[in-house]
């Protein structure tokens, strides 16, 4: 226990969204209920345009509730208390409620010193509106347990959204290593290729000079490959696994995904454009992306008829477009095992291209690609 509240204690404060429309927004609808509360409830305590005027005075700090929780909380609560003070009792606005937000706040954004503090500052308010007899014990209890309610919510949504922001940090470091893995294995072909091309060479040296110097070119075209992809490697992590000699899947292995359809819907692979040129770790992604995108409309695609994968390039861009015609939920790829698709925006991003996916119009799902010709990694 000991070391949870220590852990606690030194807990940063997480980075959170920047305030937007919404947040003002959200001020504009609790200053004006506080207003319209004010102007048709007649049992609020007298004089009533104090309850009134903190309402709608409190309303703006939920636009620092992310970024100051503790300042807010210690603005709020000794206002509300010292509105107490001015009425002889309990303000009974119920636009007040929205201070709960704060207390939310506290636990979600705040930090682990600032959650301390603030939840100190909201039991002292209790506690002082009790002791003056503003609030009954009754209502002292179920306010702190309301309070407890609110702290504990936004603790777990602290947690669950570290948890959550973990996975996708550790499906991101998996697609860098299964990139790393293809660079690697398609730059040991180019050396493969470009020893076997140094013996032939020295093996007709002196019976063949011309066949030498040609082998030397080719030695030297291959060598700048993989000095290209070499680079491209060295960005990205990997595990310590032995190198695969067989070069990795290229554009035409798309034709692979069509007759490997054993079960489910057929597969349509149309290729257009010259596909031939592209760079190891350009069709190696094509071909990733494009499996995947195959595999999840399988898992996924209910009633599907076929499934259409579509590759064209130009002279700067290549596009893939896998799509199918089946049912499917709303929210494919993007759920909370949604880690297909972050896998392959971080595989295309590398690569400094793009992945959008989506339900179509009428029924089925699309994922397209666009990475650059020469590869960004």
């Amino acid at each position: 226990m000991r070391e949870l509240l220590r852990s606690w204690w030194h807990e940063p404060r997480p980075a959170g969204p920047p305030r937007g429309w919404r947040d003002w927004l959200l001020v504009a609808l609790f200053a004006t209920t506080a207003l319209l509360e004010g102007l048709v409830r007649s049992d609020l305590p007298a004089p009533t345009l104090v309850p009134v005027l903190i309402g709608v005075g409190l309303a703006p700090v939920l636009l620092w509730r992310r970024t100051r929780p503790l300042l807010m909380a210690a603005v709020a609560f000794p206002v509300c208390a010292a509105g107490e003070a001015l009425v002889g009792g309990d303000l009974n606005l119920h636009t007040l409620a929205f201070l709960l937000i704060l207390v939310f706040s506290l636990s979600r954004w705040g930090s682990g010193r600032e959650a301390v503090f603030g939840a100190a500052i909201v039991a002292a308010k209790i506690a002082l509106s009790t002791s003056a007899g503003h609030l009954g014990p009754g209502d002292a209890l179920a306010g702190a347990a309301v309070v407890s309610a609110a702290l504990a919510l936004g603790a777990a949504l602290r947690y669950r959204a570290r948890a959550r922001q973990r996975e996708f940090e550790q499906v991101k470091l998996l697609e860098r290593e299964r990139l790393a893995r293809d660079l690697h294995d398609t730059v040991a072909h180019h050396v493969s290729a470009m020893a076997i091309r140094a013996q032939a060479g020295l093996a007709v040296l002196d019976t063949q000079p011309a066949a030498a110097a040609d082998a030397l070119r080719i030695i030297e075209a291959e060598a700048s490959r993989a000095l290209v992809e070499m680079r491209a490697m060295v960005r990205v992590l990997r595990r310590d696994e032995p190198a695969d000699r067989t070069p990795a899947p290229r554009i035409a292995d798309l034709e692979h995904l069509a007759s490997g359809a054993a079960h489910g819907p057929p597969v349509e692979v149309d290729l257009v454009g010259d596909l031939d040129g592209l760079p190891a770790p350009v069709a190696t992604a094509i071909y990733r992306l494009a499996q995947e995108s195959v595999t999840n409309a399988r898992r996924h695609a209910r009633h599907a008829t076929r499934i259409i994968v579509r590759v064209a390039c130009d002279d700067e861009l290549v596009q893939l477009r896998v799509s199918d015609d089946g049912e499917g939920p709303s929210s494919r790829g993007f759920g909370p095992t949604g880690f297909g698709l972050i896998g392959m925006r971080e595989r295309a991003h590398l690569l400094g291209g793009s992945v959008d996916a989506g339900p179509n119009l009428d029924r089925g799902w699309t994922v397209t690609a666009t990475l650059p010709r020469t590869a960004a990694a």
